[in-house]
């Protein structure tokens, strides 16, 4: 029992500290100032729905708890790829400014 409970611990705390590092470095590596507004306003919605995602996951009741994961999984998805596509069309204009022919 006591190993479930590390495992728990330690599982959470590597998972929370994985996602600091690549939040961190997913804004460090924003090549302009408006990307990088753009991926703070994203990190912390991301953060936000990771939290809200947990604290579901905390306090439903077992029956619904489970079907949680249908909707996060769909969110997440078109998170990532709206996120990804909206990233480039500001790197794409940012280009565009940068070299006016």
């Amino acid at each position: 029992m006591i190993f479930a409970w590390i495992g728990a611990i330690a599982g959470g705390i590597i998972g929370v500290t994985g996602g600091i590092i690549g939040t961190y470095y997913s804004i460090k590596n924003t090549g302009s100032p408006r990307e990088r507004a753009f991926m703070i306003r994203i990190s912390i919605l991301f953060w936000i729905v990771m939290i809200v995602f947990s604290g579901l996951l905390l306090f439903l009741p077992s029956p619904y708890r489970y079907f949680i994961w249908l909707p996060y999984s769909v969110v997440l998805f078109l998170f990532i790829r709206l996120g990804n596509k909206k990233q480039q069309k500001i790197r794409e204009q940012e280009q565009e400014n940068k070299f006016p022919y």
